[in-house]
Order: C-alpha cells, then structure tokens, then sequence
C-alpha cells in the first residue's frame, strides 16, 4: 500500500519544466543602454569560430534580427582588459562601435556613420605615436608605416568593416590598436571579428546610430562569458 501511494502521489506532482534560459541579450549584465547589439560568441577561449548574431529590442524584448558565422582571432580570445597588443588574440567585453568605414562605398540604404578609405587612409598601430589607435589620412611623422596598417590594401578584409571601441576612448599603449568587424578573409583574423561580405552588409543595412548599438564579445561560459559583461 505504501509503494502505491508513493507512486499515486508522484504522479499527482507536476513534472519540473526546465526554465527557457531566454535571449542571450536578456542574460547579460548590460547590454550598454541601446535597442540595439550585436553579440559575438565563441564557444571557448580558445576557438577561432563561433557566431554573430545582431539583435533589436522589441516591447520589452530581444529578438535576432540575423545570425553568421564568425571567425576570432588566430590564438583564440582573450579577456579585454589583460590583451596584450600583437598577440593575434580578439578582446571580450563589450564594446562601442564609433563608425562604420570601407574600401567599397557603404551599402544603399545604410544610415550608420561610413567613412571611405583612400590610398591615404592608415590605421596608426605605433605605440610611439600620438595618434595610436585612430584613423590617419598620411602617416604622422610619429607613426612608423611598419606599425600601422594601409587600409586599401584589405581592399577584401576591409571592403566594408566596423570599428569596434576596443582601447579606444583612452588608448592603453601596447593593449592592442584597430579591432574591428570585418569581411572574411582566408581564415582566422590577427585579433578582430570577421564574417562572410553578405552578412557584413546586412549588418551595415540594420543599424541605426539613433538606437546606440554595441558590440558583445565573448564566449558560452566562464570569466569571458557574454552574459558576464
């Protein structure tokens, strides 16, 4: 009798239905105060591929706006703040991302900032240069060409590309300089996000500068998990 009641009243209990963990967006700490972001996820420190997903806020909710395949740095992830520069390693954290630029001209409809890039255009990498860390048209006497990068010859990386904030409000020298998301190349990248042309452009197309978008980077779990930043 007493095998029979046990079994009747587990019967009567209702089975324990796990909770939907809900958006990834919805599980971060702050999601930096926009309607709109895009998160990057590896699924450990040391992968080179994961997934972009761009995402609205909608009543009150994150939807997914469009996903891709990404790809990280060659030696993994690392957490933002302890980078190293020339590590070939992509910072996690969360991010700005002060304007959007390209080789190619900015896709028909964007309304994101776009600056196109001329056979003068460099990226200053120089830890000596007053400049580091910022777009140059002609290199500065401080900013040696074999610290920096002339962005016309990515004319496939950087048809079109994101800056993305990383060290850059208030550079920290040797942290690490032109972090961004970018057109695929032949496979992992020297420290930035990259993704296919398509989706680069889709990206471009989506955003708006009025719903403050920000960039998540980091992995499933652990101290570098997107949900802790």
């Amino acid at each position: 009798m007493r095998i029979a009641a046990l079994l009747l009243a587990s019967l009567l209990v209702p089975l324990a239905v796990p909770a939907h963990p809900g958006p990834l967006p919805e599980r971060m700490a702050y999601a930096g105060g926009g309607s709109q972001l895009i998160t990057a996820e590896a699924p450990s420190l040391g992968a080179t591929t994961g997934t972009l997903t761009w995402w609205d806020r909608r009543g009150g909710r994150w939807v997914a706006a469009g996903s891709a395949p990404a790809r990280f740095g060659a030696k993994g992830l690392v957490e933002g703040d302890s980078r190293v520069q020339g590590t070939d390693t992509t910072p996690t954290g969360l991010f700005t991302l002060p304007y959007a630029f390209g080789v190619a001209p900015a896709p028909h409809g964007t309304r994101y900032p776009y600056r196109r890039a001329t056979d003068g255009s460099w990226w200053c990498q120089d830890n000596e240069s007053r400049r580091y860390n910022r777009w140059v048209e002609g290199l500065p006497r401080d900013c040696r060409a074999s610290e920096s990068e002339h962005l016309t010859a990515y004319a496939s990386q950087y048809a079109r590309a994101l800056v993305i904030g990383f060290n850059y409000r208030r550079p920290v020298r040797g942290r690490g300089a032109g972090i961004f998301l970018h057109v695929n190349g032949r496979g992992a990248t020297a420290g930035c996000v990259s993704v296919s042309a398509e989706a680069m452009t889709r990206v471009l197309m989506w955003m708006h500068p009025l719903r403050r978008p920000h960039i998540a980077i980091g992995t499933t779990s652990g101290p570098t998990a997107i949900t802790r930043y």
